[in-house]
């Protein structure tokens, strides 16, 4: 069996599309029709008439598709792939927060879970936050950032602003090191550094650029620079050299490596078209409350 086009048979029979993250296999992302962030992914899913989302990516990704198309179904192929930043915090835990800061506004990073979701004001992404705290939120006196440590410092020194921050952070991104980036440059002195703005303050202090993965892959294709040092998860430079073939990418440290984010494989996407599993649930209480913190930012995105 060609398992490519029994997976295009499939989801022309359901139909399907497939979304996968950009640190997804090289494998899953050739397959896929859309190819981005778990946010432009999810928009793009509810501007299509496809009746199933199958999300290549871990379950907060999934949960965000289904709130923003709670009247289609999404399939996640692997529903082992949980976030462990996301997973740093519950809304028991969230909810506790807010009551010792009862004036406080509360922000998340997108990478979080519908139920947290459902207990926030606002939600950022790493492209949008300075942004949202910047112009969205200037008038707001105390704000809780969750989950997020490093993006929220990343925001604090970006915009002058003290945060309320949880102390979760990416553990994918939490082994790119200063050393890392040294090392590379010393390798290549010609190379652009872009960070994520997930890694540690002391990788951002080395950055020539710190952007989002969507950025970063829209200025590897637009820059003029020929080599570009990436500190984000190896799966991004796919994509990077799949667009760029006349440019180099060299990844920070070849640890950067989200396990969960290679859960998902093609023989996985194909059962999950073969057999409709698994489907996310949610409630829709969680899903309109959700919902509201979403559109809030999406309104600011537009």
């Amino acid at each position: 069996m060609d398992i490519i086009k029994e997976i295009g048979r499939l989801k022309r029979s359901r139909g399907a599309i497939i979304l996968a993250h950009n640190y997804q296999l090289p494998e899953v992302q050739d397959i896929a029709d859309y190819v981005g962030d778990s946010l432009g992914l999810s928009i793009q899913a509810a501007a299509t008439d496809a009746k199933v989302i199958v999300f290549c990516g871990v379950t907060f990704m999934a949960e965000t598709a289904k709130i923003l198309s709670p009247g289609k179904t999404v399939l996640v192929p692997d529903p082992g792939a949980g976030c462990p930043m996301a997973d740093m915090i519950d809304a028991g835990e969230l909810r506790a927060l807010k009551r010792e800061h009862p004036t406080a506004k509360v922000l998340c990073y997108v990478n979080t879970t519908a139920a947290v979701k459902a207990e926030c004001d606002l939600c950022c992404t790493s492209a949008n936050a300075v942004g949202m705290v910047r112009d969205v939120m200037k008038e707001d006196k105390d704000i809780i950032f969750v989950p997020d440590r490093h993006l929220a410092d990343h925001v604090a020194q970006e915009t002058g602003r003290g945060f309320i921050i949880w102390k979760g952070f990416c553990p994918t991104h939490a082994r790119i090191l200063p050393e890392d980036i040294l090392k590379q440059k010393a390798l290549h002195p010609e190379a652009v550094v872009m960070v994520h703005p997930e890694c540690s303050r002391g990788v951002r202090a080395l950055a020539d650029k710190i952007l989002s993965t969507e950025a970063m892959c829209g200025f590897a294709h637009e820059t003029q620079a020929r080599e570009m040092i990436v500190a984000t998860e190896v799966g991004v430079l796919h994509k990077m050299r799949r667009a760029n073939p006349d440019k180099a990418f060299y990844p920070a440290t070849d640890k950067a490596v989200c396990p969960n984010m290679k859960r998902t494989t093609l023989e996985k996407i194909l059962v999950s078209l073969d057999e409709m599993q698994t489907e996310v649930v949610l409630d829709q209480d969680t899903i309109y409350k959700a919902k509201q913190c979403i559109r809030r930012m999406l309104e600011y995105r537009a």
